[in-house]
């Protein structure tokens, strides 16, 4: 069973080992760099998880939701990285599924995520999932939006 689950002494270590496939990381920073990012930036009250199957990690999540400044996108999934090794399993779209009905629950009606372009690109693993782009940049990457029905 595929869950989202807070990131713990317990689990830290085993979550920031967790690494893309070679040629993926121009697309997606590491755990702990995301994590850095999320300090740099308290203002878009990073919400972190570690994607687990069973008891073992193979990904991380983390999204901007209640958001305190314009500067900041809310309802943004800001980082979704899935282990080389359990990639095309169906752990992304898992964790897309949980992160959805996360903001389902909470009322939100469409949630915005962004992505670089090129060989390797997460942007058509986004579409198939049913993202739109918006037509908009964000830091170079291209703005997807999703409609939560």
């Amino acid at each position: 069973m595929i869950t989202l689950q807070p990131i713990t002494d317990e689990n830290r270590e085993a979550v920031e080992a967790l690494a893309v496939a070679p040629g993926q990381e121009r697309f997606v920073s590491d755990v702990r760099e995301s994590m850095r990012q999320a300090a740099a930036e308290p203002g878009a009250q990073a919400i972190q998880w570690a994607v687990v199957d069973d008891e073992q990690p193979v990904g991380f999540v983390m999204i901007a939701d209640e958001v305190t400044g314009i500067e900041y996108l809310p309802h943004f999934l800001w980082k979704l990285l899935i282990d080389q090794r359990y990639q095309r399993h169906g752990y992304g779209t898992a964790a897309l599924d949980l992160i959805v009905a996360y903001f389902r629950d909470r009322g939100v009606d469409a949630m915005i995520t962004s992505a670089g372009q090129g060989e390797g690109s997460p942007i058509p693993f986004y579409e198939r999932y049913g993202f739109v782009r918006t037509g908009e940049e964000l830091g170079g990457e291209v703005v997807l939006r999703f409609e939560i029905s």
